[in-house]
Protein backbone atom coordinates (compact mmCIF):
# COMPACT_ATOMS: atom_id res chain seq x y z
CA UNK A 1 0.00 0.00 0.00
CA UNK A 2 1.86 3.12 -0.89
CA UNK A 3 0.91 5.61 1.94
CA UNK A 4 2.38 8.72 0.02
CA UNK A 5 -1.14 8.40 -2.00
CA UNK A 6 -4.85 8.68 -1.03
CA UNK A 7 -6.44 5.67 0.21
CA UNK A 8 -10.25 5.27 -0.60
CA UNK A 9 -11.80 3.82 2.54
CA UNK A 10 -15.60 4.04 0.79
CA UNK A 11 -16.94 4.70 -2.28
CA UNK A 12 -15.52 8.38 -3.44
CA UNK A 13 -13.92 8.81 0.21
CA UNK A 14 -10.36 9.03 0.72
CA UNK A 15 -7.94 8.48 4.09
CA UNK A 16 -5.54 11.78 3.07
CA UNK A 17 -3.88 11.62 6.84
CA UNK A 18 -0.17 11.09 7.65
CA UNK A 19 1.69 8.48 9.20
CA UNK A 20 3.94 9.30 12.24
CA UNK A 21 5.67 5.94 13.06
CA UNK A 22 9.00 7.20 15.28
CA UNK A 23 6.76 9.40 17.75
CA UNK A 24 7.08 7.53 21.08
CA UNK A 25 5.57 10.31 23.72
CA UNK A 26 1.56 11.38 22.87
CA UNK A 27 0.41 14.65 25.15
CA UNK A 28 3.17 14.32 27.54
CA UNK A 29 1.54 11.37 29.50
CA UNK A 30 0.95 8.45 26.76
CA UNK A 31 3.78 5.73 25.16
CA UNK A 32 3.68 5.31 21.55
CA UNK A 33 5.48 2.14 20.81
CA UNK A 34 4.39 1.57 17.06
CA UNK A 35 3.91 5.42 16.66
CA UNK A 36 0.81 6.68 15.69
CA UNK A 37 -1.17 8.40 12.92
CA UNK A 38 -3.38 11.54 11.88
CA UNK A 39 -6.23 10.50 10.44
CA UNK A 40 -8.02 12.94 7.46
CA UNK A 41 -10.47 12.34 4.84
CA UNK A 42 -11.45 13.78 1.77
CA UNK A 43 -15.33 13.35 0.36
CA UNK A 44 -15.83 13.39 -3.61
CA UNK A 45 -19.64 14.03 -4.59
CA UNK A 46 -20.93 15.23 -7.78
CA UNK A 47 -20.97 18.76 -6.43
CA UNK A 48 -17.94 19.34 -4.98
CA UNK A 49 -15.81 18.25 -2.35
CA UNK A 50 -15.58 17.82 1.58
CA UNK A 51 -12.39 18.69 3.62
CA UNK A 52 -12.68 15.92 6.95
CA UNK A 53 -10.25 16.98 9.70
CA UNK A 54 -6.70 18.26 8.69
CA UNK A 55 -2.91 17.30 10.55
CA UNK A 56 -0.34 17.99 12.20
CA UNK A 57 1.40 21.05 11.45
CA UNK A 58 4.94 19.03 10.66
CA UNK A 59 2.79 16.53 8.30
CA UNK A 60 1.01 18.82 6.70
CA UNK A 61 2.63 19.38 3.05
CA UNK A 62 1.76 15.56 2.57
CA UNK A 63 -1.56 16.85 3.49
CA UNK A 64 -1.78 18.56 0.78
CA UNK A 65 0.00 16.62 -1.83
CA UNK A 66 -2.78 14.15 -1.90
CA UNK A 67 -5.26 16.64 -1.42
CA UNK A 68 -3.83 17.97 -4.79
CA UNK A 69 -3.87 14.36 -6.64
CA UNK A 70 -7.47 14.42 -6.12
CA UNK A 71 -8.75 17.77 -6.92
CA UNK A 72 -8.18 21.34 -6.99
CA UNK A 73 -8.75 23.86 -4.21
CA UNK A 74 -11.31 25.63 -6.04
CA UNK A 75 -13.33 22.68 -6.01
CA UNK A 76 -13.45 22.57 -1.90
CA UNK A 77 -16.70 23.46 -0.51
CA UNK A 78 -16.89 22.31 3.19
CA UNK A 79 -14.34 21.74 5.78
CA UNK A 80 -15.48 19.66 8.69
CA UNK A 81 -13.29 19.76 12.09
CA UNK A 82 -14.64 17.27 14.76
CA UNK A 83 -12.16 18.34 16.88
CA UNK A 84 -9.76 21.24 17.22
CA UNK A 85 -6.74 19.87 19.41
CA UNK A 86 -3.52 20.83 16.93
CA UNK A 87 -2.19 17.35 15.90
CA UNK A 88 -5.85 17.82 13.88
CA UNK A 89 -6.20 21.21 13.20
CA UNK A 90 -2.72 21.98 12.69
CA UNK A 91 -2.75 22.45 8.95
CA UNK A 92 -6.30 24.91 8.93
CA UNK A 93 -4.53 27.71 8.86
CA UNK A 94 -2.27 26.99 5.95
CA UNK A 95 -5.65 25.04 4.25
CA UNK A 96 -7.48 28.21 4.88
CA UNK A 97 -5.06 29.81 2.76
CA UNK A 98 -5.36 27.56 -0.06
CA UNK A 99 -9.24 27.63 -0.78
CA UNK A 100 -12.06 30.19 -1.96
CA UNK A 101 -12.66 32.56 0.26
CA UNK A 102 -16.48 30.70 0.38
CA UNK A 103 -15.52 27.79 1.74
CA UNK A 104 -17.29 27.19 4.52
CA UNK A 105 -16.13 25.23 8.02
CA UNK A 106 -18.31 23.41 10.18
CA UNK A 107 -17.88 22.98 13.82
CA UNK A 108 -19.29 22.60 17.14
CA UNK A 109 -20.50 25.50 19.03
CA UNK A 110 -18.12 25.08 21.44
CA UNK A 111 -15.60 25.76 19.09
CA UNK A 112 -16.24 29.09 17.53
CA UNK A 113 -13.19 30.73 19.76
CA UNK A 114 -11.10 27.99 19.50
CA UNK A 115 -11.37 28.20 15.43
CA UNK A 116 -10.16 31.87 15.85
CA UNK A 117 -7.39 31.37 17.68
CA UNK A 118 -6.20 28.71 15.41
CA UNK A 119 -6.30 30.43 12.01
CA UNK A 120 -5.87 34.27 13.86
CA UNK A 121 -8.73 34.71 11.33
CA UNK A 122 -11.88 37.00 12.40
CA UNK A 123 -13.44 36.86 8.94
CA UNK A 124 -13.42 33.27 8.39
CA UNK A 125 -16.72 31.86 7.49
CA UNK A 126 -18.59 29.28 9.53
CA UNK A 127 -21.06 27.39 10.59
CA UNK A 128 -22.09 25.58 13.95
CA UNK A 129 -23.58 22.28 13.76
CA UNK A 130 -25.29 19.42 16.57
CA UNK A 131 -27.53 16.40 16.34
CA UNK A 132 -29.86 16.31 13.83
CA UNK A 133 -27.97 19.05 11.79
CA UNK A 134 -26.99 17.77 8.00
CA UNK A 135 -25.25 18.67 5.22
CA UNK A 136 -26.19 17.49 2.03
CA UNK A 137 -23.58 17.99 -0.58
CA UNK A 138 -24.51 15.73 -4.19
CA UNK A 139 -24.59 12.65 -3.45
CA UNK A 140 -23.40 12.11 -0.33
CA UNK A 141 -25.03 13.52 2.81
CA UNK A 142 -23.72 13.99 6.30
CA UNK A 143 -25.50 13.87 9.35
CA UNK A 144 -23.93 15.27 12.78
CA UNK A 145 -23.73 14.41 16.19
CA UNK A 146 -23.15 15.97 18.73
CA UNK A 147 -20.59 14.52 20.82
CA UNK A 148 -18.56 16.70 23.90
CA UNK A 149 -16.06 15.38 26.13
CA UNK A 150 -14.58 12.87 23.75
CA UNK A 151 -12.30 14.13 24.92
CA UNK A 152 -12.74 17.61 24.66
CA UNK A 153 -16.05 19.60 25.13
CA UNK A 154 -15.57 20.95 21.62
CA UNK A 155 -15.66 17.23 19.71
CA UNK A 156 -18.20 15.96 17.92
CA UNK A 157 -19.12 12.73 15.19
CA UNK A 158 -20.78 13.30 11.66
CA UNK A 159 -22.30 9.93 9.84
CA UNK A 160 -22.38 9.61 6.15
CA UNK A 161 -25.71 7.90 5.59
CA UNK A 162 -24.46 6.49 1.57
CA UNK A 163 -21.89 4.79 3.41
CA UNK A 164 -22.75 4.16 6.55
CA UNK A 165 -19.46 5.44 7.65
CA UNK A 166 -19.30 6.77 10.91
CA UNK A 167 -16.31 9.49 11.21
CA UNK A 168 -16.28 8.75 14.89
CA UNK A 169 -13.23 12.06 16.35
CA UNK A 170 -11.03 10.50 18.92
CA UNK A 171 -13.18 7.93 20.64
CA UNK A 172 -12.25 4.54 18.68
CA UNK A 173 -8.97 5.90 18.20
CA UNK A 174 -5.61 4.04 18.46
CA UNK A 175 -2.34 5.57 18.71
CA UNK A 176 -0.72 2.50 16.57
CA UNK A 177 1.40 3.03 13.34
CA UNK A 178 0.47 0.23 10.49
CA UNK A 179 0.62 1.30 6.66
CA UNK A 180 -1.86 -1.12 5.97
CA UNK A 181 -4.97 1.04 8.09
CA UNK A 182 -7.71 -0.91 8.00
CA UNK A 183 -7.89 -3.48 11.44
CA UNK A 184 -8.47 -6.65 9.14
CA UNK A 185 -5.27 -6.01 7.58
CA UNK A 186 -3.17 -4.65 10.05
CA UNK A 187 -1.42 -6.15 13.13
CA UNK A 188 -2.42 -6.86 16.43
CA UNK A 189 -3.61 -4.02 17.67
CA UNK A 190 -5.92 -4.80 20.54
CA UNK A 191 -3.82 -3.21 23.26
CA UNK A 192 -3.14 0.06 21.85
CA UNK A 193 -6.39 0.29 21.60
CA UNK A 194 -7.77 -0.85 25.02
CA UNK A 195 -4.23 1.34 25.96
CA UNK A 196 -6.11 4.39 23.75
CA UNK A 197 -9.48 4.14 26.15
CA UNK A 198 -7.90 3.58 29.55
CA UNK A 199 -5.89 6.82 28.76
CA UNK A 200 -8.12 9.39 26.48
CA UNK A 201 -11.50 8.62 27.50
CA UNK A 202 -11.63 6.11 30.59
CA UNK A 203 -12.61 9.93 32.37
CA UNK A 204 -15.43 10.82 30.27
CA UNK A 205 -17.36 7.06 31.09
CA UNK A 206 -20.81 8.81 30.81
CA UNK A 207 -19.78 10.59 27.97
CA UNK A 208 -19.14 7.69 26.04
CA UNK A 209 -22.00 5.77 27.04
CA UNK A 210 -24.53 8.89 26.07
CA UNK A 211 -22.87 9.22 22.20
CA UNK A 212 -23.18 5.26 22.13
CA UNK A 213 -26.85 5.77 22.05
CA UNK A 214 -26.62 8.32 19.40
CA UNK A 215 -24.55 5.85 17.37
CA UNK A 216 -26.80 3.05 18.12
CA UNK A 217 -29.55 4.33 16.42
CA UNK A 218 -26.78 3.65 13.34
CA UNK A 219 -25.96 1.49 10.69
CA UNK A 220 -22.55 1.70 10.65
CA UNK A 221 -20.53 -0.50 8.38
CA UNK A 222 -17.13 1.80 8.89
CA UNK A 223 -15.79 3.67 11.73
CA UNK A 224 -12.94 6.19 10.55
CA UNK A 225 -11.29 7.32 13.77
CA UNK A 226 -8.51 10.68 13.90
CA UNK A 227 -5.84 7.92 15.17
CA UNK A 228 -5.21 4.24 14.55
CA UNK A 229 -6.45 1.62 12.15
CA UNK A 230 -9.96 2.09 10.27
CA UNK A 231 -12.42 -0.31 11.51
CA UNK A 232 -14.25 -2.06 8.98
CA UNK A 233 -14.37 -5.74 10.22
CA UNK A 234 -17.75 -5.66 12.39
CA UNK A 235 -17.22 -2.10 13.76
CA UNK A 236 -19.83 -2.62 16.47
CA UNK A 237 -17.36 -4.81 18.41
CA UNK A 238 -15.52 -1.99 19.17
CA UNK A 239 -18.43 -0.19 20.11
CA UNK A 240 -18.86 -2.96 22.55
CA UNK A 241 -16.06 -3.33 23.74
CA UNK A 242 -16.38 0.81 24.99
CA UNK A 243 -19.71 0.09 26.39
CA UNK A 244 -18.44 -2.84 28.49
CA UNK A 245 -15.00 -0.46 29.72
CA UNK A 246 -17.54 2.56 30.52
CA UNK A 247 -20.56 0.60 32.12
CA UNK A 248 -18.10 -1.75 34.75
CA UNK A 249 -20.42 -1.32 37.69
CA UNK A 250 -18.22 -2.04 40.76
CA UNK A 251 -21.04 -2.41 42.98
CA UNK A 252 -21.55 -5.59 41.55
CA UNK A 253 -18.36 -6.46 42.32
CA UNK A 254 -18.50 -5.26 46.17
CA UNK A 255 -22.37 -6.39 46.74
CA UNK A 256 -23.35 -2.75 47.23
CA UNK A 257 -20.81 -1.38 50.08
CA UNK A 258 -18.39 1.38 49.99
CA UNK A 259 -14.66 0.57 49.20
CA UNK A 260 -12.05 2.21 50.68
CA UNK A 261 -8.79 2.09 49.72
CA UNK A 262 -5.95 3.28 51.73
CA UNK A 263 -2.55 3.65 50.53
CA UNK A 264 0.49 4.45 52.41
CA UNK A 265 4.31 5.30 52.15
CA UNK A 266 6.62 4.70 55.13
CA UNK A 267 10.08 5.31 56.34
CA UNK A 268 9.97 3.55 59.94
CA UNK A 269 6.78 1.98 59.85
CA UNK A 270 4.57 4.67 61.67
CA UNK A 271 3.02 5.74 58.79
CA UNK A 272 1.55 2.21 58.30
CA UNK A 273 1.16 1.55 61.86
CA UNK A 274 -1.21 4.83 61.04
CA UNK A 275 -2.96 3.11 58.52
CA UNK A 276 -3.56 -0.55 59.70
CA UNK A 277 -5.19 1.24 62.91
CA UNK A 278 -6.91 3.63 60.36
CA UNK A 279 -8.04 0.69 58.51
CA UNK A 280 -9.36 -1.73 61.81
CA UNK A 281 -11.43 1.76 62.59
CA UNK A 282 -12.97 1.53 59.17
CA UNK A 283 -13.61 -2.24 58.39
CA UNK A 284 -15.97 -1.88 61.84
CA UNK A 285 -18.36 0.34 59.95
CA UNK A 286 -21.35 -1.89 58.26
CA UNK A 287 -21.02 -1.35 54.90
CA UNK A 288 -17.37 -0.65 54.40
CA UNK A 289 -14.63 -2.69 52.99
CA UNK A 290 -11.70 -1.63 53.67
CA UNK A 291 -8.08 -2.30 51.57
CA UNK A 292 -4.50 -1.08 52.67
CA UNK A 293 -1.55 -0.60 49.93
CA UNK A 294 1.95 0.22 49.79
CA UNK A 295 2.82 2.70 47.31
CA UNK A 296 5.91 1.23 47.02
CA UNK A 297 4.47 -1.89 45.55
CA UNK A 298 1.88 -0.92 42.96
CA UNK A 299 2.37 0.02 39.46
CA UNK A 300 0.42 2.54 37.85
CA UNK A 301 -2.35 0.04 36.45
CA UNK A 302 -2.72 -1.39 39.70
CA UNK A 303 -3.12 2.18 40.81
CA UNK A 304 -5.67 3.02 38.56
CA UNK A 305 -7.82 0.07 38.82
CA UNK A 306 -8.09 0.52 42.25
CA UNK A 307 -8.85 4.10 42.45
CA UNK A 308 -11.56 3.51 40.27
CA UNK A 309 -12.93 0.96 42.20
CA UNK A 310 -12.79 2.86 45.32
CA UNK A 311 -15.77 5.24 46.83
CA UNK A 312 -13.24 7.05 49.10
CA UNK A 313 -9.07 6.95 49.66
CA UNK A 314 -7.05 7.52 52.01
CA UNK A 315 -3.06 8.69 51.67
CA UNK A 316 -0.84 8.17 54.52
CA UNK A 317 2.59 10.00 53.84
CA UNK A 318 5.82 11.02 55.95
CA UNK A 319 7.14 14.39 55.54
CA UNK A 320 10.35 14.61 53.52
CA UNK A 321 12.14 17.90 52.91
CA UNK A 322 8.86 20.04 53.26
CA UNK A 323 6.93 17.57 50.85
CA UNK A 324 5.32 14.68 50.57
CA UNK A 325 7.86 12.01 48.81
CA UNK A 326 7.37 10.96 44.95
CA UNK A 327 5.15 8.01 44.87
CA UNK A 328 2.58 9.92 46.70
CA UNK A 329 2.44 12.24 43.89
CA UNK A 330 2.53 9.48 40.95
CA UNK A 331 -0.66 8.32 42.76
CA UNK A 332 -2.68 11.54 42.50
CA UNK A 333 -1.14 11.80 38.94
CA UNK A 334 -3.16 9.15 37.89
CA UNK A 335 -6.28 10.88 38.84
CA UNK A 336 -6.15 12.38 35.37
CA UNK A 337 -7.26 9.28 33.71
CA UNK A 338 -10.60 8.97 36.04
CA UNK A 339 -14.17 10.49 37.02
CA UNK A 340 -13.36 11.69 40.18
CA UNK A 341 -17.32 12.74 40.72
CA UNK A 342 -18.65 11.22 44.32
CA UNK A 343 -15.08 10.44 45.80
CA UNK A 344 -14.02 11.00 49.10
CA UNK A 345 -10.85 11.37 49.82
CA UNK A 346 -8.39 12.69 52.83
CA UNK A 347 -4.48 12.15 54.26
CA UNK A 348 -3.14 11.40 57.09
CA UNK A 349 0.96 10.80 58.50
CA UNK A 350 3.70 10.41 60.71
CA UNK A 351 6.35 13.46 60.27
CA UNK A 352 9.44 14.31 62.02
CA UNK A 353 9.83 18.29 61.96
CA UNK A 354 7.23 20.26 60.13
CA UNK A 355 5.02 17.49 58.74
CA UNK A 356 2.88 19.57 55.50
CA UNK A 357 2.73 16.67 53.35
CA UNK A 358 -0.50 16.04 54.71
CA UNK A 359 -1.72 19.10 54.00
CA UNK A 360 -0.67 19.59 50.60
CA UNK A 361 -2.49 15.87 49.67
CA UNK A 362 -5.60 17.24 51.41
CA UNK A 363 -4.97 20.70 49.14
CA UNK A 364 -4.22 18.56 45.99
CA UNK A 365 -7.46 16.02 46.51
CA UNK A 366 -9.85 19.55 47.04
CA UNK A 367 -8.83 20.69 43.61
CA UNK A 368 -8.93 17.67 42.12
CA UNK A 369 -12.98 17.68 43.25
CA UNK A 370 -12.76 14.80 45.49
CA UNK A 371 -14.74 15.64 48.74
CA UNK A 372 -12.68 15.82 51.90
CA UNK A 373 -14.21 16.07 54.75
CA UNK A 374 -13.68 18.93 57.43
CA UNK A 375 -12.03 16.56 59.87
CA UNK A 376 -9.23 17.09 62.22
CA UNK A 377 -5.96 16.62 60.19
CA UNK A 378 -4.52 13.11 61.40
CA UNK A 379 -0.55 14.06 61.67
CA UNK A 380 1.28 12.74 64.44
CA UNK A 381 4.68 13.49 65.45
CA UNK A 382 7.16 10.16 64.77
CA UNK A 383 6.16 7.00 66.32
CA UNK A 384 2.17 7.16 67.10
CA UNK A 385 1.43 5.93 71.21
CA UNK A 386 -1.21 3.80 72.11
CA UNK A 387 -3.51 6.41 72.18
CA UNK A 388 -2.77 8.48 68.97
CA UNK A 389 -3.60 4.85 67.19
CA UNK A 390 -6.58 4.78 68.94
CA UNK A 391 -7.71 8.38 67.98
CA UNK A 392 -6.13 6.73 64.28
CA UNK A 393 -8.88 3.96 64.88
CA UNK A 394 -11.73 7.23 65.79
CA UNK A 395 -10.60 8.42 62.19
CA UNK A 396 -11.16 5.31 60.51
CA UNK A 397 -14.41 4.90 62.33
CA UNK A 398 -15.79 8.57 60.96
CA UNK A 399 -14.57 8.53 57.67
CA UNK A 400 -15.82 5.11 57.23
CA UNK A 401 -19.21 6.77 58.55
CA UNK A 402 -18.59 9.81 56.09
CA UNK A 403 -18.79 7.15 53.34
CA UNK A 404 -21.62 5.64 54.43
CA UNK A 405 -23.81 8.65 54.55
CA UNK A 406 -23.13 10.26 57.54
CA UNK A 407 -24.22 14.02 57.27
CA UNK A 408 -21.07 16.75 57.80
CA UNK A 409 -20.08 20.03 56.23
CA UNK A 410 -17.83 18.94 52.95
CA UNK A 411 -15.47 21.56 51.36
CA UNK A 412 -14.51 21.18 48.12
CA UNK A 413 -11.83 24.47 47.41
Amino acid sequence: MDTNKPIEIAPDIYFIGAFDPDIRTFDIIMKTANGSSYNAYLIKTDEGVIIVDTVKVEFQEEFFKKIESLCSYDEIKYVILHHMEPDHAGAIPELMNRVNSDVKVLISPQATSMLKSITHRENIDFETVWTNKSLKLGNKTIRFLTTPYLHWPETMSSFVEEDCLLFSGDVFGSHYHDKRLFDDQVSDFFYAFKYYYDHIMRPFKSYVLNALKLYDKLSIEIIAPLHGPILRQKPYKYMEYYRNWSQKDYKEISHGNKILSIFYITSYKNTRDMAEAIFDGAESVEGIIANVYDLTSLEESNMINILEESDGILIGSPTINSDAPKPVWDLLSCMMYLEKRGKTGGAFGSYGWSGEAVDMINHRLKSLSFRVPPMESMKIKLIPTKEELNQCYSYGVEFGEILNGKMIEITMN
